[in-house]
């Protein structure tokens, strides 16, 4: 059974919470990878961001619907998925687009498990991480590998 640690990728790129929405596109793009890992001040994984979270920023504003009775305003959704919504639309920096629930997995955990990840969570790539310093990334396209290896 292989291992996460056979077919990841070493040379990780991650960012920062700090990382412009701009430079995080011109990295997509100058190096075609569609996530990357979001790390603390100290290289401790704190998120994900992909290239979905980028592309959110073009999509049409849902704004909630709402029933007004008297002086009431009842809101019919959660008031606070828009607040998100808005936050990532107009995000300037990593840290206002990125996920913080990422799931990764251990050096040693089967490939099965990630494949399980990517497939029911719907991510294009999973951190390997020691602790929750990032030593590997796992794309869709090292899974593919292994079925050619």
């Amino acid at each position: 059974m292989m291992k996460a640690k056979e077919i990841m990728t070493t040379d990780v790129i991650t960012v920062r919470r700090d990382t412009t929405v701009r430079d995080l596109a011109k990295l997509f793009a100058e190096r075609r990878i569609s996530s990357v890992p979001v790390v603390d001040d100290e290289g401790l994984l704190i998120g994900i961001v992909s290239e979905s979270d980028l592309i959110e920023q073009d999509k049409p504003l849902h704004i909630p619907t709402v029933i007004s009775i008297f002086d009431w305003v009842i809101y019919l959704e959660s008031d606070k998925r828009f607040e998100k919504e808005l936050q990532k639309m107009t995000g300037q920096s990593v840290g206002d687009i990125y996920s913080e629930e990422v799931a990764s997995v251990g050096p040693e955990a089967p490939v099965s498990e990630v494949a399980e990840i990517m497939t029911e969570r719907k991510v294009q790539a999973v951190p390997v991480v020691e602790g929750r310093r990032v030593v590997g990334i796992i794309g869709r396209i090292d899974m593919v590998r292994t079925m050619i290896a």
